[in-house]
């Protein structure tokens, strides 16, 4: 039950967004991210681009991105400004340096777009389709571009429940794709 009542958020917050593409203002704030696969040996080509702009209703974030593996991917405003890889585990991986997910009141929580009460970079997830695009918008109702400049956009392996449990992170898995908002 509590899952069909997430889901059914979930899809109304999707909804919200196609109509809030349109309901931007002129002069509202922009931020761009250039996104690129990433490895554990670094960062490499561009996959294309994410836009961020305030709206009435949070930040609409528009993809324009390719060459992503179908499906829905975890999708995530990091703390740090920085794709390059970090240490995991003793092991360098893809997309460390950039840190966690964007937690500025330290809650150590994950539990998706909606909440107040965790992650503030938790988004709703990437949705790339059978060619490998994603161009759908999301919009995430409690962040501003101020607030998110300067740290990065993530796109993980797989995809995400918003929850901890059974995975930490909602299961997203492995760091695929990053960028720099600027």
């Amino acid at each position: 039950m509590q899952f069909r009542l997430r889901s059914k958020a979930i899809l109304s917050l999707f909804a919200a967004s196609f109509l809030l593409v349109g309901t931007r203002t002129a002069g509202a704030a922009t931020a761009t991210a250039t996104v690129n696969s990433i490895s554990a040996t670094g960062v490499g080509g561009s996959l294309g681009t994410v836009t961020f702009t305030d709206s009435a209703g949070g930040v609409v974030i528009t993809p324009k991105l390719s060459g992503l593996p179908p499906g829905e991917h975890g999708f995530h405003i990091h703390e740090k400004g920085d794709c390059g890889p970090g240490m995991n585990q003793g092991k360098p991986a893809a997309g460390f340096a950039a840190g966690g997910h964007y937690d500025p009141a330290h809650t150590k929580k994950h539990l998706g777009p909606l909440s107040t009460a965790g992650h503030r970079g938790d988004l709703p997830v990437l949705v790339v389709d059978s060619r490998g695009d994603a161009t759908k918008p999301v919009i995430a109702p409690h962040l501003t571009v101020a607030e998110i400049r300067g740290h990065s956009i993530m796109v993980h392996a797989g995809g995400d429940n918003y929850s901890d449990t059974p995975a930490p992170l909602g299961g997203g898995g492995a760091r695929i794709a990053c960028g720099v908002i600027k």
